[in-house]
């Protein structure tokens, strides 16, 4: 057996595996190998491994020193597939980028102050960079306090995440297709690509409210047979891949709120509806939500008060966000200069991680 330390963490309403990139092979092949092994993969349960049997609890984050002078830290995620061969590293995770800080801290990557630590962490798989900031009081990290995530048990140390210059990940630019809205079949959908390429799509336009619980549009086959028909199609128009096999882009149903958000959406990874939202793609809405004609415009209802604060409405609860946005151009188009938002994290499990020679040779 191979013996590779590692932590077990979760980061926001994610978990996964955190190495050191010097523990893992160099060559992309080899690594791929090892966390395949490591997680359990392929497996629909993942039993002969890490990995907890759905996409949420499949991922991996490699950490290191940053080689660029803009950051203190570097990242890349890996999204282990449950059932197939593949180890996808084109998405990011903004639910596991909170747990770099904290885990490069534990392992003695990086020095603190006091009473908080911020840290600038490229991400590899974007081109990135956030800004991250984990309570150290005395010098020391600490995991406790009084911060509640919906859709998270318990109270933990808050860790505020900034994102900088998020728009155009993958594709370079806010809207990848040219347009606020394009029409798929009798659909009208929003292509946005900030943090993470992201499809829009209103929930009454698929038959649904925008307020159903994971289970009910788990089991909805028809519905889920028609998502994936749009996402690929979206994919194509955004300059993306269009195999099913591929997790980009993103795709969410958007509603108005209920519950005193102002906004509702269920987000998909890719078929099956995440139990809150991931970071990534809420951050991809709450910019929506101020593009001017978007099919998030349509719902949205913004407080005169606080533009730029969007509450989502989800499954679990709501998630907050803050977007920075530096003017809109003639068309409407916002120039999104930094988002943010609190969430937390924590060490699951440390130790070592057992991986048989024949799987990683």
């Amino acid at each position: 057996m191979e013996r590779i330390p590692c932590v077990l963490m979760r980061g926001g309403s994610s978990k996964g595996l955190f190495f050191l990139a010097q523990d893992l092979p160099a060559d992309t092949a080899a690594r791929d190998r090892v966390l395949l092994a490591a997680m359990g993969s392929p497996d629909l349960r993942q039993v002969d491994g890490m990995g907890g049997g759905d996409s949420q609890s499949s991922k991996v984050v490699i950490v290191g020193p940053s080689s660029r002078p803009d950051a203190d830290l570097e990242h890349l995620f890996a999204q282990v597939s449950v059932a197939r061969n593949f180890v996808d590293v084109r998405p990011n995770s903004g639910n596991m980028l909170a747990g770099v800080a904290p885990f490069a801290i534990d392992a003695g990557l990086i020095p603190t102050t006091s009473p908080t630590t911020t840290l600038r962490i490229l991400n590899l798989n974007s081109g990135k960079i956030a800004e991250v900031t984990v309570q150290t009081p005395g010098g020391k990290l600490t995991y406790d306090g009084n911060c509640r995530l919906d859709g998270v048990p318990g109270s933990f140390a808050p860790i505020q995440m900034r994102f900088l210059d998020p728009a155009g990940t993958r594709t370079g630019v806010l809207l990848p297709t040219g347009k606020v809205r394009d029409t798929i079949g009798d659909v009208d959908v929003t292509c946005i690509d900030c943090a993470i390429p992201l499809v829009l799509v209103k929930a009454e336009a698929l038959g649904k409210t925008g307020h159903e619980s994971k289970a009910d549009l788990d089991a909805d086959t028809v519905f889920s047979e028609r998502l994936k028909a749009i996402r690929l199609a979206a994919a194509s128009l955004m300059g993306l891949e269009d195999r099913e096999s591929v997790a980009l882009p993103k795709i969410a149903i958007v509603a108005s709120p209920r519950n005193g958000g102002n906004i509702a959406a269920r987000y998909f990874s890719p078929k099956w509806c995440h139990a809150t939202f991931g970071i990534s793609g809420a951050l991809a809405l709450a910019t929506a939500c101020h593009v001017t004609g978007s099919v998030a415009e349509d719902v949205v209802e913004l407080d005169a008060r606080q533009l730029g604060h969007i509450i989502i409405e989800h499954p679990s609860g709501t998630m907050a966000f803050d977007i920075d946005i530096a003017g809109h151009d003639a068309q409407g188009i916002p120039a999104i200069k930094r988002a943010s938002l609190v969430t937390t994290a924590r060490p699951l499990l440390s130790g070592t991680v057992l991986v048989p020679h024949r799987q990683v040779g």
